[in-house]
This record gives structure tokens, C-alpha cells and sequence, in this order.
């Protein structure tokens, strides 16, 4: 029976190269997936391609292709990725124009659009907002990007059209795996048992170390062998929908029940109910079960129709953020971090500073729990202890008070602090509405070198 391997080559747009490299090498792949795409990373991406319209890829994407591009020389293998971000189209030929830089030839390239509605807005302005119950229209800030989560429809028909490289901008995590397991085995798209199945396998992949022992492992609970060596995984997946997860002999990490539980769990709301673009999955039934060493195979899984809506991703100019940070040392760390934290209170009022959040947070001691737990935990006084001061407010004027005034401690303040940082950071939010799938068109471009 057929059997496809996929190999995840990034979980996100920062992750490492090294275990991607070493799939394509001697993973004995059909493709490689690179998934790097976070909620805000398009709409990041949308503001560098309003300064060059030659942009708006991901920032790693041509360190990652350098990479790629020399392992498939030797190593033929489709790659299907959406480090396109906000321009596939000029990602495509960025890639292109670097395969022919490197001697490559009889190559053909993709790049998936059509999830960019931006230019539509206006059309959804009574669309009720998720994340708030209100209409998108009572939103508080300038719309920056509009993207679909769009399925695995352009990549099956890049697929068709023969492509090698092919890059998307916003599609659905899982969709990176389902469009080549449809090409493969010719689902259709009404399988929807299959596309359930397939949809797992994705999500399995999309996160790639964290199915392998990457944020998983806790010393002494959940020990991970070899971490600093962490290897990605490999799904082989066949055509009647039986799936094994496994990863490279030689790596670190381990493939294991537990491990593939939590994948599965990740970002799961209803288990009977995961709405993608191409199906509705059905994880309620779900088993997994040792095979072997770093060998899980998956069983249970099941899908029905999808929704009739695609999500839609709105990056929105939200507020800004200043920070200060500074340190103090010794016996009274604690109370001296204390005493400097009612000073910045005290000043803020004075510097009628405008913001409508604060946090001052002693590092090491309440900033992950606040009170909740940290003052139930009895433990001798630290040593030292980092103050964290951060604000949110709608203008950068008053964002720079906060670090200016933690600054000023310096010589204001109680005594010992040092190592003050400051800085305003922009902070663009996401905002999701749902659209009817019959308002996404999705195009295909082709190149070839």
C-alpha cells in the first residue's frame, strides 16, 4: 500500500534549520512542510511591504531557502511552505532567482494568493469581531491586513500543475499536509473521512519539535533525551488513512504516547468539532499507540463537512507598550524592588501619564502568577530580583514616560539598582470574523527555472 512521508521542517518563523536540512537529507521524504505563520506575523509582514513592494515574505525566508535550496541538489524533494506571508508572489521569485544563482535546474515554483481581502473590508464592517461580540466596524485602531485561513485547494492544484517549491501566504496549519495527501492519493474534497484523517497528520506536523520532546520536557517529570540535538518529525501516512509519527534515527527528542497527546490537545477547543477550511475533524475518538521506538501510530480519527465559512485574520494598529526594567541585588532585593515600584506609581500620577493597563512586576518572584500563587509559596527572600514596569497606551509620548521614569531610579530610587533598559514597542492585535468561503477566490502562479 502507498505510503507518503511528510517532514516538518519548521514550527515557527524563528525555529532552526539544522533539523530540516538533516529530513531532506536522509529523511527519505516526498515533501517537506514549513509552517511559519504565527496570528500576527502577516500583518507585521503587510507593513514592510507598504515600505517595498518587493517584500512582505518572511524575514527568515532567504536564509531558509539558502539552505534548502543547496540540500535539494542532491536530495529532490517538494517543499510547501507559507513563508510567503503577505507576498507569496514575490517570495516565488526571490526562491526562483535564487535556485538559478545556485545552478539549479528543471525546477518549478508556486505561489498560492487569494487569502488577502484587505482591499473587501468594507464588506464586513458589520461582521461580528470573536474576540470582542462586536462589529468589526467599533474596532479601535487602523486595519493593517485581511487574511483567510484558506485550505488546501491552491496547493493541490499547484501540486497538479507540477509544482516543486511551492509558497502560500495565509492558509490553515493543517492544510500544508492535506493538500499533498489529496494530490496523492485523489481524494476528493467531499472525503470527508479522509480529509479528517489528514487533517490529524497536519496537526501532528505544524508545531514540528513540540510532537518530538520540544516543549514537552520537564526535567525529572518528562524527560527528553538529547534536547540540544532535538530532531523534527516525519508522518507516514497511507492511502487508507493509518498514520505513524516517528522522526530520524541519530536526533534528539523522542516520539512517544505522550508526546503525541499533547499535539493533539494543542489549541483544541471541541475535540468532535475542529473546523478547518476543508473539514470539520473529529478527534473525540482518537487512540494512540506505541509502535515502537520513536514510532506512534494514530488511529480513530474522523471528519465531516466543513462550516461554509473561512476565519479571517485582521491585523489592527492596537496601542503601544513602554517598558522599563532594572535590577537589585542582595539581602533586601526584594524590598528595595518593592519600594521602586511605588515609586513609578507615585511618578506616573505626578507625570499624569495616560495608559490603560499597568504591570509592575518583581521578575522571579509574581510576574508569571501574580498573586494568585506567588504569595502562597514560602521561600527565603531572593537574592535578586529584576523590577518589570510596562504600560499599555494609545500614543508613544506617553509610552517613553515609563522607561524614562524607571530609568531615573538610577539616582532616584532606592539604592544598589542598576542594569536599567527601556523601550516602546507598537503592537499590532488581531482581530477574527468569519466570511462566507464562496467570497475567497484562490489563485495559483506558476514559475519555472
Amino acid at each position: 500500500m502507498k505510503t507518503i512521508r511528510i517532514g516538518s521542517g519548521a514550527g515557527y518563523g524563528g525555529d532552526r534549520i539544522e533539523p530540516a536540512i538533516d529530513l531532506i537529507e536522509r529523511g527519505n521524504l516526498d515533501y517537506i512542510i514549513f509552517e511559519c505563520l504565527a496570528e500576527r506575523t502577516i500583518a507585521l509582514a503587510q507593513l514592510r511591504k507598504m515600505k517595498d513592494p518587493d517584500k512582505g515574505y518572511n524575514d527568515l525566508f532567504e536564509l531558509r531557502m539558502d539552505h534548502v535550496l543547496d540540500a535539494l541538489k542532491n536530495h529532490p524533494v517538494k517543499v510547501i511552505t507559507n513563508m510567503g506571508a503577505a507576498n507569496p508572489l514575490s517570495a516565488m521569485k526571490k526562491a526562483a532567482d535564487m535556485a538559478r544563482q545556485k545552478g539549479l535546474r528543471s525546477l518549478k515554483l508556486a505561489a498560492v494568493t487569494g487569502d488577502d481581502i484587505f482591499d473587501r473590508m468594507d464588506q464586513y464592517e458589520n461582521c461580528t469581531v470573536i474576540e470582542t461580540g462586536r462589529p468589526l466596524k467599533d474596532l479601535d485602531g487602523a486595519t493593517i491586513s485581511a487574511n483567510a485561513y484558506i485550505g488546501a485547494e491552491g496547493i493541490v492544484k499547484a501540486l497538479e500543475g507540477g509544482a516543486d517549491i511551492i509558497i502560500t501566504g495565509r492558509v490553515a496549519d493543517p492544510a500544508l499536509v492535506v493538500g499533498p495527501l489529496i494530490y496523492e492519493f485523489g481524494y476528493s474534497f467531499d472525503n470527508y473521512d479522509m480529509l479528517g484523517k489528514a487533517t490529524i497528520a497536519g496537526h501532528l506536523l505544524e508545531c514540528a519539535g513540540q510532537v518530538t520532546g520540544g516543549y514537552f520536557c520537564d526535567p525529572g517529570v518528562k524527560d527528553v533525551p538529547d534536547l540540544w540535538n532535538l530532531g523534527f518529525p516525519i508522518a507516514e501516512f497511507s492511502q487508507d488513512g493509518s498514520l505513524v509519527i516517528t522522526k530520524l534515527d541519530g536526533t534528539g527528542g523522542i516520539v512517544s504516547e505522550m508526546t503525541c497527546k499533547e499535539q493533539i490537545v494543542y489549541e483544541l477547543q471541541d475535540p468532535a468539532n475542529y473546523f478547518t477550511p476543508d473539514c470539520t475533524a473529529d478527534f473525540s475518538q482518537v487512540s494512540v499507540r506505541q509502535e515502537g521506538p520513536d514510532r506512534v501510530s494514530i488511529h480513530g480519527v474522523t471528519g465531516k463537512e466543513h462550516n461554509g465559512m473561512y476565519k479571517v485574520s485582521i491585523g489592527y494598529q492596537d496601542c503601544y507598550i513602554g517598558e522599563g526594567q532594572i535590577s537589585y541585588g542582595g539581602s533586601t532585593a526584594l524590598i528595595r524592588a518593592r519600594l521602586a515600584g511605588e515609586i513609578i506609581r507615585r511618578r506616573l500620577e505626578i507625570d499624569t501619564c495616560q495608559y490603560e493597563e499597568l504591570r509592575i512586576d518583581e521578575m522571579g518572584v509574581n510576574s508569571l502568577y501574580r498573586q494568585q500563587i506567588s504569595n502562597h509559596i514560602t521561600a527565603a527572600p531572593p537574592a535578586e530580583v529584576r523590577l518589570r514596569v510596562a504600560a499599555r497606551t494609545k500614543d508613544e509620548k506617553n509610552a517613553r514616560i515609563i522607561g524614562d521614569e524607571v530609568e531615573a531610579l538610577y539616582t532616584n530610587g532606592p539604592a544598589g539598582g542598576g542594569g536599567a533598559t527601556k523601550s516602546v514597542r507598537k503592537i499590532i492585535s488581531i482581530a477574527s470574523i468569519l466570511v462566507p468561503r464562496d467570497d475567497i477566490h484562490v489563485h495559483v502562479d506558476f514559475m519555472e527555472v
